[in-house]
């Protein structure tokens, strides 16, 4: 009988490709791969130290787990695991965990899948973390998430990933192009590239700080890989989207029109305390070159409210920046606190009540620019990629531009790419559309 693996992805997109290539060596080890649902003899959960929620969730993950199967072996990985190994050890059920270098070979590390007493924790020094091992992930059929990048060098004072993943590296541009063939050849239509910090692409390429490819060298090399149908930028940083970026984008054969590009805030004193590398200006500057050369581009922000020292005025210079700025839509983080940060020590602690009540604003403001961005592509032909989830008898997909449309469920869809004019917005947010032309592209 071969014995049965189950995972749980918490966290980002490249979180979900590294948990596909942890999945593919249980499979070369004999193991099945079951849902999270199922019944299984190993489950393994990677983990997130981003926000909050992650951290809790992760015993609540165990517990699932547990009641499926009292006698499996539990596995952590992931950045909480390589942050606080003893703080998951000590979670009742947990029988391993791995840090950041150790979670690609996790097979070594498992024997009969007997259960320990406490959890076994194998950790490296995060300066350890200095090679690159590529990965992607094919969470559906319509679309995959292909890993180009991992660490940071940026010491922005709030976040730990340099802490949980080590320093940037990049895969090489040849692993990058095979991948991208392989994924096209599996008959997946879409491509999304992630990383922690995608913009600093090449650094790393060998190892150490040299490198003979940049971001754009890597956009162009995969505009020629045969049989992909779309392309898609996971988020960048403003200060590494650089014009001539924009303006290969604008004329890709494959990238689709769609950027989204971390602020964190609007107000250039909470910039300087962040340690961003750009402040408002510049990002107003790429803000504008997009518009300029992809007009009809869909552009969203990340935004953090409640970081220490945000005044009533320093949210209002950002509600106001974001306001007044054309872009789709928002991802509204509140701050919390994390651990070996500088931010976590800083005086002007913002009260967590307001930082819940400027976070449900800016969440306004959202639901308002992305109803906007929408109504401004009514009457525009663009092409949807369906996806393959019937969600209450109606079937979900994209625009290349990030406008989602709705339509009656159809499973001949799934997967399949085609020209639509949208028409309306349901009650639901969501938009309709008539088809232009009924063939299927290739």
């Amino acid at each position: 009988m071969k014995k049965k693996v189950a995972f749980y992805t918490l966290g980002c997109k490249l979180n979900f490709s590294e948990t596909s290539t942890i999945a593919r060596s249980f499979a070369d080890e004999g193991f099945e791969r079951v849902d999270f649902s199922e019944k299984a003899d190993m489950y393994v959960i990677n983990t997130c130290s981003v926000t909050d929620n992650a951290d809790k969730k992760f015993k609540t993950i165990v517990k699932k787990a547990q009641k499926i199967n009292a006698d499996a072996f539990v596995a952590a990985v992931g950045c909480y695991a390589q942050l606080k190994p003893e703080e998951l050890a000590d979670v009742d059920g947990v029988d391993l965990v791995l840090g950041a270098t150790e979670k690609f070979k996790i097979t070594d590390y498992i024997n009969d899948l007997t259960k320990n007493d406490h959890g076994q924790v194998h950790s490296c020094e995060i300066a350890d973390a200095d090679f690159y091992i590529g990965s992607y992930a094919i969470g559906d059929r319509t679309r995959a998430f292909l890993k180009v990048q991992d660490g940071c060098d940026y010491k922005c004072t709030y976040c730990t990933i340099p802490l949980a993943r080590g320093i940037s590296r990049s895969d090489t541009l040849e692993n990058v192009l095979k991948n991208a063939a392989d994924i096209s050849e599996q008959g997946i239509k879409e491509i999304v590239l992630t990383g922690v910090n995608i913009g600093d692409y090449g650094k790393g390429e060998f190892g150490n700080k040299k490198h003979e490819h940049t971001f754009l060298d890597l956009v162009k090399a995969l505009d020629d890989v045969d049989g992909i149908h779309r392309l898609r930028i996971s988020s960048i940083e403003p200060n590494l989207l650089k014009n001539e970026t924009i303006e290969f984008v604008a004329q890709s054969k494959t990238f689709v029109p769609h950027f989204h590009i971390p602020l964190q805030s609007g107000s250039d004193d909470l910039l300087k305390l962040m340690k961003r590398r750009y402040m408002t200006n510049l990002y107003k500057e790429r803000v504008a070159k997009i518009r300029e050369v992809i007009p009809n581009c869909c552009i969203g922000v990340d935004v953090i409210v409640g970081f220490p020292g945000e005044t009533e005025e320093h949210f209002l210079e950002t509600y106001h920046f974001l306001n007044d700025l054309d872009i789709s839509y928002l991802h509204v983080f509140t701050y919390s606190e994390r651990d070996n940060t500088p931010a976590a020590t800083m005086n002007g602690v913002v009260p967590n009540k307001v930082r819940n009540k400027r976070s449900k604003m800016l969440r306004g403001l959202s639901v308002k620019k992305r109803r906007a961005f929408y109504e401004s592509q009514l009457g525009n032909d663009l092409t949807v990629l369906f996806e393959g989830e019937n969600k209450e008898g109606y079937i979900h997909g994209f625009t290349e531009n990030y406008v989602k449309v709705k339509s009656p469920w159809n499973p001949a869809l799934v997967n399949t790419l085609h020209k639509v004019k949208l028409t309306e917005i349901d009650n639901d947010g969501l938009v309709r559309f008539n088809f232009v032309k009924e063939e299927v592209e290739a």
